[in-house]
């Protein structure tokens, strides 16, 4: 039988797993001013937020290589994510 401090380092654990920072999804915005998902970040937002390509696969993030535009919002995002995964990681 598992005591009450097993129960709660078992909890503990199960949740720490979901407190993970989870990598920001890039948007774009459409013609008509609605916000849409995009396929990934362009290389010039990456390179706005001082993220290389090496680290931007390191870090899981979607690139895409086509897209050229740049969203300040993703901007930040991306600032945002690498500092905190410094941080944890």
């Amino acid at each position: 039988m598992w005591s009450r401090t097993d129960w709660r380092d078992f909890f503990y654990m199960v949740e720490k797993r979901w407190l993970r920072l989870r990598p920001p999804r890039p948007v774009d915005q459409s013609t008509q001013g609605r916000i849409l998902p995009a396929a990934g970040f362009s290389l010039r937002e990456l390179e706005s937020a001082g993220i290389s390509m090496q680290q931007a696969q390191a870090l899981n993030l979607p690139v895409d290589v086509g897209r050229i535009g740049v969203y300040a919002p993703n901007i930040s995002a991306l600032r945002d994510y690498a500092r905190a995964s410094r941080v944890t990681g």
